[in-house]
């Protein structure tokens, strides 16, 4: 089953912490591993917000698409303490496929989301254009094998190529309207 979405289709989705988990993927050539995006939001201390885990620039960037689109889709971007974390923190993570993800598990730790705990069933992927926009990114197929290696039956990503639909295993895919 794929549906359709762009960021505003999921607030329906829960939070009830200031911390808030989901699972992204890091790909190295044709394998994928698993990264766990913590979000927390924090009101003591200085108003900013950062990537920690060995983000490359792409990934850094990535707060300031995250919060565009936020916008975009009339949700607000916290303006306390925002520590995004990206475990392992030994393992380089590189791209834009990590704004989903981050968008989702910040608009869950900022209280905007209905079960912000339900991120933690799902491996979400997808680069967010300023509008909220979902756009491709490269490796899904490496990622789905390696979900449904790990048996992670629930992905969140952009429309998949011929490719991986033919590759579709057992897994419960939710492909977004790529820009």
């Amino acid at each position: 089953m794929i549906a359709y979405l762009s960021i505003s289709c999921f607030n329906h989705f829960i939070i009830s912490s200031m911390l808030v988990k989901t699972f992204g993927s890091a790909v190295y050539g044709v394998e994928a591993i698993t990264i766990a995006v913590e979000v927390n939001v924090n009101n003591q201390g200085k108003s900013d917000a950062i990537i920690v885990g060995l983000p490359d620039g792409a990934v850094k960037e990535s707060l300031l698409r995250v919060e565009s689109a936020i916008k975009d889709n009339n949700f607000f971007m916290p303006r306390t303490r925002l520590i995004v974390n990206l475990a392992p923190a030994d393992i380089r993570k590189s791209g834009t496929a990590f704004d989903l993800p981050i968008a989702m598990a910040t608009l869950g730790a900022s209280n905007q989301l209905i079960n912000p705990e339900k991120l933690t069933d799902y491996v979400i992927m997808g680069e967010l254009s300023l509008d909220g926009n979902v756009r491709s990114i490269k490796g899904a197929l490496p990622i789905a094998i390696q979900d449904y290696n790990k048996e992670v039956y629930n992905e969140i990503e952009e429309m998949f190529s011929g490719c991986y639909r033919t590759a579709s295993f057992s897994l419960q895919r939710y492909g977004c309207n790529t820009s």
